[in-house]
Order: C-alpha cells, then sequence, then structure tokens
C-alpha cells in the first residue's frame, strides 16, 4: 500500500474538568484538546485520517519549575515538528512501516539536538502515527485489527527491534479483539471517596461510593502521593469501601507517580502499608505498581529486591522496556500517546521474554485523561487487540462526557457507537458502564476505533487559537 501525505491541519476543544484530577506533582481542571487531521492520498485515492489528544499539565515532563503554558508550547511545538518530518517521509517511503521508521528515526534526533525528553519527543510520533493510521484503515474499508492480522502495512517487528526478528504483529495481537473490557477506575489524590467529602450536582456519580454503585465496578486504579501520614489514613478509607461495596471481591493496582526517587525510599513505603492489617484486604488485591520511581532514577538502579513494579513514564524511547526488564521490572503500560508500532513492539518483547520475567510479564492499560469519541476509542481499539482485560478509563470521570462538543458530534457518537455510549438524563452522551465493564463491539467494527467522520471546522484553527491568547484561558 503506497500513500502521499497532501497536508496536515490542526484544531482546537478547549476541556474542564468536572473537579480537579490530582496525579502527582500536578492537578489538572482543564486541557486543550488537539486533533490532528491528515489528507493522504492512498492508492491515488484520497481519504482523510484523525487522530486526538489531551494535552495535560506535567506528564510528559513533569518539571514542577515550569508554568503549563510553557510546557504547552513543548508538547505543540513536537507535535508540529513530527507532522513536518512526516510530511516529507511520505516522499520517499514505500509503506507505513517505512515511513513510520524515518518518522521515528527523524524525530529522535531532532529532540536529542534540542534536548527533549523522549516521552514528550514520542508523543509527536505517535499522534502523527495515529491520524495517518486511522487514514489508511479507512481507505482500506477494514478495522485495525483485521488490518495487522495482514502484512498490509509492513511492519517488521525485527527492524523495531532485532531480538524479534522471527515475531510477527499477528503473533503478538490477540486472535480476536476483545468484545468488552473491564474498566479500571481512577481515585485520583484529591477524589472524594464519600458524600462527607463534598458533592457535585452535575447528573454524573462525583464520589468514589457513587461511582461505585452507578457503573458496577470492581477494578481501582489507586493514586499515593508517597507521604505515609497522607496516604495511609486515605488508603484504610479506600479500602473500607471497596470492602463494603465490592462484596463480591475487587482488583486494584497502585500508582506511585514518581514520587519517589531510589528504591530503598519506596519499599519502606510500601512495607509500612503491607503491614497495616486494615489495609490485608487491599493488598490481597494488587496486581501491579505502577511507576513509584522517578524517571531520573528509575532505570539507573536494579529493582528485583523490591515488589514486582512495571515502567509507566519511563517508557519513552524503544530503548526503555528491554532496559527495565534487565533490571528487574515486570513490563511497561500501553498508552497511545506513547506510540502503535512502538505498543505493538513492546508486547512482542514481553511475549518473547515471558519465561524469564518473575512472576510473569505485564503489559497494563492506563489513561491519559482520554476523551472520545476519538482518542479514547482509538485507544481502546489497541487494548482489545493486545487482549489487555481491564484498563483505567478516566476521561468520563473527570469530564462531562461529550457536553463539550456540538450537537451533532453528539448525536453521532450515539448512533455509530450506541453499545459504548448512551444518552445521558441531562441530554448529552456518556460511557455505558455496566457491571463494570465497557462493552467494545463498535470500536472493534470501526476504521480505527471511532466510526464518527468528524467536521473538524467546528473547532478552532490550533494557530488562531494560539494566537488569541487560548493557552492563558487554561
Amino acid at each position: 500500500m503506497t500513500f502521499r501525505i497532501e497536508s496536515f491541519q490542526f484544531h482546537v476543544l478547549p476541556m474542564r474538568t468536572r473537579f480537579p484530577f490530582k496525579y502527582g506533582i500536578a492537578s489538572m481542571n482543564a486541557l486543550p484538546h488537539l486533533f490532528v487531521t491528515v489528507d493522504l492520498v492512498v492508492d491515488e485515492k484520497p481519504v482523510q485520517g484523525l487522530a486526538s489528544e489531551g494535552l495535560p499539565p506535567k506528564w510528559f515532563t513533569k518539571n514542577p519549575d515550569t508554568l503549563f503554558e510553557v510546557d504547552l508550547a513543548e508538547m505543540i511545538a513536537v507535535i508540529q515538528n513530527a507532522s513536518r518530518i512526516g510530511w516529507l517521509a511520505a516522499e520517499k517511503s514505500a509503506g507505513f512501516f517505512a515511513w513510520w521508521r524515518d518518522l521515528y528515526l527523524e524525530q529522535e534526533s531532532w529532540s536529542q539536538v534540542r534536548s527533549v525528553p523522549p516521552l514528550l519527543a514520542n508523543l509527536g510520533v505517535s499522534l502523527i502515527e495515529r491520524a495517518v493510521l486511522d487514514g489508511l484503515c479507512r481507505a482500506l474499508g477494514r478495522p485495525l485489527h483485521s488490518v495487522l492480522q495482514t502484512d498490509a502495512l509492513g511492519i517488521d517487528l525485527g527492524a523495531v527491534r532485532k531480538e524479534l526478528r522471527d515475531m510477527r504483529v499477528s503473533d503478538v495481537i490477540a486472535p480476536q479483539p476483545l468484545s468488552q473490557v473491564h474498566a479500571r477506575h481512577t481515585i485520583g489524590l484529591g477524589d472524594a471517596l464519600t458524600s462527607a467529602d463534598g458533592s457535585l450536582d452535575d447528573g454524573l456519580p462525583f464520589t468514589l461510593e457513587e461511582s461505585i454503585r452507578a457503573y458496577g465496578l470492581r477494578y481501582f486504579k489507586i493514586k499515593v502521593c508517597g507521604n505515609l501520614e497522607v496516604d495511609l489514613p486515605r488508603l484504610r478509607e479506600i479500602t473500607r469501601i471497596l470492602t463494603m461495596h465490592c462484596p463480591g471481591g475487587f482488583h486494584s493496582t497502585l500508582d506511585g507517580n514518581e514520587q519517589f526517587y531510589d528504591l530503598a525510599s519506596f519499599s519502606g513505603f510500601y512495607e509500612a502499608l503491607r503491614s497495616d492489617t486494615a489495609l490485608e484486604p487491599l493488598f490481597r488485591s494488587v496486581l501491579l505498581i505502577e511507576q513509584p520511581l522517578h524517571r531520573s532514577k528509575a532505570l539507573t538502579e536494579d529493582v528485583r529486591s523490591g515488589p514486582g513494579m512495571i515502567i509507566d513514564e519511563s517508557d519513552g524511547s524503544l530503548k526503555d522496556l528491554p532496559l527495565a526488564l534487565y533490571l528487574g521490572y515486570r513490563g511497561t503500560s500501553h498508552k497511545n500517546c506513547k506510540g502503535i508500532v512502538k505498543g505493538l513492539a513492546n508486547a512482542a518483547l514481553l511475549k518473547k521474554c515471558a519465561a524469564s520475567i518473575p512472576g510473569g510479564p505485564v503489559l497494563s492499560g492506563e489513561d491519559l485523561a482520554g476523551m472520545g469519541p476519538v482518542a479514547m476509542l482509538q485507544d481502546l481499539s489497541l487494548m482489545t487487540l493486545l487482549g489487555i482485560t481491564h484498563v483505567e478509563r478516566n476521561g468520563h470521570h473527570y469530564f462531562r462526557g461529550l457536553s463539550m462538543y456540538p450537537p451533532p458530534v453528539q448525536e453521532a457518537a450515539l448512533q455509530v457507537h450506541g453499545g459504548f455510549y448512551h444518552r445521558h438524563t441531562g441530554d448529552f452522551p456518556t460511557i455505558r458502564i455496566e457491571n463494570g465493564v465497557l462493552d467494545t463491539r463498535s470500536v472493534n467494527a470501526a476504521p480505527f476505533g471511532c466510526a464518527i467522520t468528524l467536521d473538524v471546522a467546528a473547532f478552532e484553527p490550533l494557530n488562531a487559537w494560539i494566537k488569541r491568547g487560548g493557552m492563558g484561558e487554561l
């Protein structure tokens, strides 16, 4: 399959949270949701591809000393640079994989010269990669899983990592994408646990108790701040709530959000929690521990003596997961913002190394406050074909469904993704979670997760938004 890129366009839809989402050093109240549209010519036929991503504060760099406006400008710069590279690469590359490889390597070289962290640089690669991949799937008229079962994209895992030279993408993905996944509910550092912590009258569940009752939740992602005086009483209350409201049992993951600078300090913190008798039900439920060590330290010491952990923010480049496994980590997270081909290569490496990983390999499904109807659904399409059975989904929790979109977008989401969305009594689409489960059948049937043809002209062009000072409004 050959293609050329005619142009890229960028549009912005500012979004505000229902209540602050506190994670690590950041507390998110608003963000710009960026849409990337690409006009392609595929086998001499015009087609348009689309991708989107919310640009959150303090995740890609975690630098406490910079203003969000500075961080946001950096995010936009790496995305625009990747679009420039992607446009040029399409002129000389034969097929998707050769194009992606040129894009990845050129963005890597550019970022090293400018000291841009790999995690941030690959946000640009990922968004451009997703937009083109969406266009190619639309041109083929087939969903992503079906495309990946063939060699239409020419993805050569051995060219990504030499140890994968005997593996094909079809060896890595599930025979059929999962038709449902468990929603793993985020319990942010500032989230209300019970009505005693406050209320929010906007028609959606607000407290942890309300969310469990409304959605039938059984999987939870619990964020810790690293301060025992704060975390211990909060975790005791969370354990009490989960035990009371999930009588059939529950599962959890702990997210350290890079709060520790060495394994010894985290191990001491972890053992203090684990030895607390009130937390026994919680620790029986823990499936994984996500990135407690700061990215500046996480890949500098052996962690085999600690509790089983995975990397998340440290998974910035293709070099990081192999090093993490060597140091004793059990795996990594998948988020589309870290890359599609990179995510497939990570899954392949974990499968290849499964026998040598104590406790078995882990590829978790995490979230970046992903919002529909594009980013969240494209992300879920990867989760289902990778066979990830429980996935952190928090966009629906911190944002008020799709109420920020124009009515035609809302109606289209309800029409083509009726199993995934349903109409709220407030007359806007929101995610349907029943018995803790998301119905992903319409996601799997779409070209790349989203079956909506979105008219991005309804949103503000990125350059116009920047020129009028949109960054300062967030």
